[in-house]
């Protein structure tokens, strides 16, 4: 792997971080800068480095990320083929992790790294979800497995929101100074993705405690990490067997209190322990109230969930991206470089701009969550307003409605990019990349899961789907959302031609009367709406730019529509011949 500082190195990222709008995003997360003013009043050493004003947190996301970027550049992505070859070793109920991923895990710990999405409340690092992506990403390139190690403690975040204070003041400051890892265990043996059928079982004795019985399968970290024993946040029935989804609850499970029965041996991540956990009469705390687990606690955390694993696939993708170009670079055939064959660069330049349109629409996903997630928080936990209220308010209402579109649509877009950039990687590499001798066999193999775990590309265009068929009404959101932003740009005629293609293939999707028939095309709606809103994104980023900056990113933006414009070419015809199906059909009866 390229040896150097990720975040500096890179430079889309570097672009990409400019041409955010970090006023609007620091005065979305700091809510008046309360936790520098509570400093000045307090003294409290873990509010020591709440910014004061736009410029100050500005300059302290940017901190963190270099710090991250240096350590993820020049020591784990030195690591990755060590830690990968190794493995891990399980015997009667222990993991155990390579030395090398050790010395990793402990240089991140030390440096303080690791719990971005933890306020600094509670000892955490207080981030916005623009920098947690943005940092995700950069771990995903030196390591895709590391990196799920490193910020695994980050999903009790999910605690933070719906747990007692009581609950919260225990546990989080622990975790934040790394003395537990955590896991999530939903999934079970016989339900992958039908959460609603989990059959895990929690019973409260007469004492008010809580046991747990059952078996989870797929559960990442749940051994705990070296010296952090696990918590498990856990999905269990309080309800009857047949309640559904309302029946769930959430629990905190100690790791000691489990016993991990198995870990699976995978194509890829090989340094990420998926385990088998088995529960017998297992304490568990109960988290917030019974019945919310799945309802509201596990679905409250899909956002967040969805845009972890778009930005961790946008990290791979740009791994395959960099050592694919020093490969070609540096690979001499019939004379020249091979990244001067015209079939070869032009495979780079696809790369190149698929990566920045992923990471176009990566920050946007993030961006939409920072602008209705603390605002509501701040509504319902600082002023006193139900949940309900805080749901009335109008950028709240807007922001989360454009989230639970742009969090699936990124999942889906940038995970299926990164299969495609590491399938390309290998293809420039030749032979020597099918070798476990290079990077990209490994970048290949971990790319692989991405577009299936936390929600398969299937599922994330059911998601989507939705969002994008009501948006597009005369009132809707995605509308009212791709009105402002073409105001604001004077759009290419690739992209208004892009725009067209949605209006028809959202009408002509409509239109089709059969609910197999819509679900079979509504991969190529979701598809045609991702390629405009990246598109879209991309030529907003030019009215900021001037110089070779603008220069580059117009041509690389005219290259993607022209891209776009014969992928939705193709999708409109699909739409329009199974809209025409259904007028074939009742003419027939």
């Amino acid at each position: 792997m390229i040896r150097s500082n990720y975040f500096e190195d890179n430079p889309d990222l570097q672009l990409s971080y400019k041409l955010i709008d970090w006023k609007e995003i620091v005065e979305a997360y700091e809510q008046g800068f309360n936790d520098a003013k509570k400093y000045k009043e307090t003294g409290a050493e873990n509010l020591a480095m709440a910014p004061g004003s736009v410029e100050e947190a500005s300059e302290y996301y940017t901190s963190v990320l270099d710090s991250l970027g240096e350590l993820m550049g020049t020591l784990v992505s030195q690591k990755s083929q060590e830690m990968d070859h190794e493995g891990l070793k399980y015997s009667d109920g222990k993991v155990t992790f390579p030395k090398a991923q050790e010395e990793c895990y402990e240089a991140l710990r030390d440096a303080g790294l690791m719990p971005m999405a933890i306020s600094r409340k509670y000892g955490g690092l207080g981030l916005p979800v623009v920098v947690q992506a943005l940092a995700c990403d950069i771990a995903a390139r030196a390591d895709a497995a590391f990196c799920l190690a490193y910020g695994n403690i980050n999903i009790v975040e999910i605690m933070e929101r719906f747990a007692s204070e009581e609950m919260c003041a225990k546990w989080l400051p622990e975790i934040a100074a790394g003395k537990y890892s955590a896991a999530m265990a939903l999934t079970e043996p016989n339900y992958g993705s039908d959460l609603p059928s989990v059959q895990t079982k929690a019973v409260q004795a007469e004492d008010g405690t809580w046991k747990i019985t059952g078996t989870k399968r797929f559960i990442t970290h749940a051994c705990g990490y070296i010296d952090a024993p696990s918590v498990i946040l856990t999905l269990a029935r309080t309800g009857s067997p047949t309640s559904g989804a309302r029946g769930l609850s959430f629990f905190l499970v100690q790791g000691k209190d489990v016993h991990v029965a198995n870990i699976e041996h995978k194509m890829g991540l090989h340094c990420s322990p998926t385990c088998e956990v088995v529960f017998e009469d297992a304490p568990g705390e109960l988290i917030g109230k019974t019945g919310y687990g799945l309802v509201k606690y596990s679905m409250g955390m899909m956002n967040a969930a969805r845009l972890t694993i778009a930005a961790q696939s946008l990290g791979i993708a740009n791994a395959a991206y960099f050592e694919a170009r020093k490969y070609a670079s540096e690979r001499i055939q019939f004379g020249k470089p091979i990244e001067e064959i015209p079939a070869v660069r032009k495979m780079l330049e696809k790369m190149e701009r698929e990566i920045a349109a992923s990471r176009a629409l990566v920050i946007e996903a993030a961006r939409s969550i920072d602008l209705y997630h603390w605002k509501k928080e701040h509504l319902t936990k600082e002023m006193g307003a139900s949940e309900k209220e805080a749901n009335k308010d109008e950028d709240v209402r807007f922001w989360e409605k454009m989230a639970d579109l742009l969090t699936p649509m990124s999942k889906y877009y940038s995970s299926e990019g990164c299969i495609d950039c590491a399938d390309d990687a290998i293809q420039i590499h030749g032979g020597a990349g099918y070798t476990e001798e290079y990077d990209v066999a490994r970048i290949f193999r971990d790319s692989r899961i991405t577009t299936i775990y936390e929600g398969t590309t299937q599922l994330q265009v059911v998601a989507a789907i939705g969002g994008v068929v009501a948006g597009m009404s005369p009132t809707g959101v995605l509308r009212n959302y791709l009105d402002q932003s073409f105001q604001e740009i004077k759009a290419s005629e690739d992209l208004q031609e892009v725009r067209e293609a949605l209006e028809e293939s959202v009408q002509n999707y409509k239109a089709i009367s059969s609910g197999q028939k819509k679900d079979e095309v509504a991969f190529e709606v979701v598809e045609t709406a991702a390629r405009l809103v990246c598109g879209l994104l991309l030529e907003k980023s030019l009215i900021k730019l001037s110089g070779a900056d603008l220069d580059h990113r117009r041509d690389l933006v005219e290259k993607y529509n022209l891209d776009s414009l014969s992928i939705v070419a193709g999708n409109r015809l699909k739409l329009k011949r199974a809209a025409s199906d259904k007028t074939v059909a009742a003419a027939a009866v």
